[in-house]
């Protein structure tokens, strides 16, 4: 009975994660597509390979622009938020108030608003600032929208520090910044790594601030995407075909990265 509750589970759980990964192989597929092959009905699972779409996507939209802002506007979002949400998380875990709980609730609550909501003041602002197509606006957009969740992270994996270490290095002499930088950073590396992993990914596909506030010269991968939808239709094998190369390298990186993300969850940076 155990035996074949073994293979029941197996089966569930392959049947499970080939449902999941269905669309990323559907896309795959038709990225090697013609478009005619890509619209076909009934879908043609037998073909033969082109690589026709991804040597159009290079020649029509300059694809390592895209790509080189996504990785400036992700990283660098990440780091300044790791920087500005690390001592907030620090002073909530370590030097609690009666008000911590509702501060955190509050900014937690800020992730609740619709992104379109605060469109027209946030286009404004930056219209206003001279930041509208800037990576500067990006980053400084993206960094806010995942200020809430890092802190919130961080908050839950520092507070599972024993406070007990912590007034060992105060007796020893440690002010904050040696309290920090020596005993805290050490213990709590899964949960910074953790953190920064699941910001950077969500960075990397934010879409609605990216088309609504760039376009050719801080466009992201997500404009590139976007600009395969046009009044004539869709393109499909050439949107699968920028789509995929908009993926591939933070699906790389996170496949690459695993270890460390689970790690970082394992040890409480996420309850």
């Amino acid at each position: 009975m155990n035996h074949l509750g073994l293979i029941v589970r197996t089966v569930f759980a392959w049947g499970i994660t080939l449902l999941l990964s269905f669309p990323l192989i559907w896309l795959f597929l038709t990225a090697f597509k013609t478009e005619l092959q890509a619209i076909a009905v009934p879908p043609e699972l037998f073909f033969a390979p082109t690589l026709a779409n991804f040597t159009e996507v290079n020649v029509r939209s300059d694809y390592w622009l895209y790509a080189r802002n996504s990785v400036i506007t992700s990283v660098v979002s990440t780091l300044l938020g790791l920087a500005i949400a690390a001592p907030a998380a620090y002073s909530m875990a370590f030097f609690r108030t009666k008000r911590t709980k509702d501060i955190l609730m509050w900014m937690l609550s800020t992730k609740m608003m619709p992104a379109v909501g605060a469109l027209v003041p946030v286009y404004v602002l930056a219209q206003s600032a001279g930041m509208l197509d800037t990576l500067t606006g990006l980053i400084f957009l993206f960094t806010l929208s995942n200020l809430p969740i890092m802190v919130w992270m961080l908050y839950s994996g520092f507070k599972d520090i024993p406070p007990d270490i912590l007034e060992a290095a105060r007796m020893d002499g440690a002010n904050v910044w040696s309290e920090f930088v020596h005993v805290i950073r050490p213990l709590a590396m899964g949960t910074l790594a953790s953190t920064g992993l699941l910001c950077l990914v969500l960075s990397w596909n934010e879409a609605f601030w990216s088309l609504n506030l760039s376009s050719a010269k801080a466009g992201t991968l997500a404009g590139l995407i976007a600009s395969y939808s046009s009044p004539e239709g869709l393109f499909w094998a050439k949107l699968s075909a920028a789509s995929l190369m908009a993926i591939a390298p933070i699906v790389v990186f996170g496949w690459f990265s695993q270890k460390q993300l689970v790690q970082g969850l394992t040890f409480g940076a996420v309850k």
